[in-house]
C-alpha cells in the first residue's frame, strides 16, 4: 500500500450520522444566517461542513429541506407564552408592550438561537418558505399570545400592528444593523419601544403613544 494513499480531501461519509446531521446544520446556519437563502449554495454549505455535496443531498433531499431542517426555531411560542404567564399583571397595568419587546429581543439575543433566528429573518425577504416559517412564528408566538389580552372591537387590527413593530424592529436592529438601534441596550430598546406596542395594544390607536 502507498503511503500516500488516502491522503487529501476526504470524500463521501463521514463516520457517525448524527456528527455528519450536525454538521450541516451548523453550516447551513451560519451560511443562511450570513448570506441569505438565495446566496448560500449546497456547495458551500458542505464545504463548511467538510463533507461531500452529494451527502448534504443524501441527508435533506434539496436546499428547501436544509433550509427548513436549519431554520426550524425551538419552542419559540412556549418561550413567548411562558413569558407573557409569568407576568399575569402586564396586561392589566400597561406593561405588555415593554414585557414583549423584552421577551423577543431576549429569544433573539440568545446565543443558541441568535444564528437561526437571523438566518430566518434575513431570507424572509426573498424566500417564500422562510417568509412562511416567520409568519408562523408571528401569528403563533406574538399573534396569538397578544390577541387574547386584548378586549377591544379592533383586535385584528391591534395585533397586527404589534406584528409589525416587532418584524420591523427585529430586522432593524439585527439584519439593517441601523444605529444607534443596533447597539442599544436591551433595556432601553424596552423603554423606547414599549410604548408604542403598548398603544397597540390598549392605548388609542389615533392619539399618542401613553405617558
Amino acid at each position: 500500500m502507498s503511503g500516500t494513499q488516502g491522503r487529501g480531501t476526504r470524500r463521501g461519509r463521514r463516520p457517525g450520522e448524527s456528527g455528519t446531521r450536525s454538521a450541516i446544520l451548523t453550516a447551513a446556519r451560519k451560511l443562511f444566517a450570513e448570506q441569505g437563502y438565495d446566496s448560500a449554495s449546497i456547495r458551500d454549505i458542505a464545504s463548511a461542513a467538510g463533507v461531500d455535496p452529494a451527502l448534504v443531498h443524501h441527508y435533506y433531499g434539496s436546499k428547501d429541506s436544509l433550509f427548513a431542517a436549519a431554520m426550524r426555531l425551538p419552542n419559540l411560542p412556549e418561550l413567548v407564552g411562558g413569558a407573557l404567564a409569568a407576568n399575569p399583571s402586564a396586561a392589566s397595568d400597561g406593561r405588555l408592550g415593554e414585557l414583549l419587546v423584552r421577551t423577543i429581543i431576549r429569544i433573539w439575543e440568545d446565543k443558541t438561537l441568535q444564528r437561526t433566528a437571523i438566518g430566518l429573518l434575513r431570507s424572509a425577504l426573498t424566500h417564500e418558505r422562510a417568509g412562511a416559517m416567520l409568519r408562523d412564528f408571528v401569528r403563533g408566538a406574538i399573534l396569538a399570545r397578544v390577541a387574547d389580552r386584548i378586549d377591544a372591537p379592533d383586535r385584528e387590527l391591534r395585533v397586527s400592528l404589534v406584528a409589525s413593530q416587532v418584524v420591523g424592529l427585529l430586522m432593524t436592529r439585527y439584519i439593517l444593523r441601523m444605529e444607534p438601534i443596533a447597539s442599544l441596550d436591551g433595556e432601553e430598546l424596552v423603554r423606547a419601544a414599549g410604548p408604542t406596542l403598548q398603544r397597540y395594544i390598549s392605548g388609542d390607536l389615533a392619539g399618542p403613544p401613553p405617558a
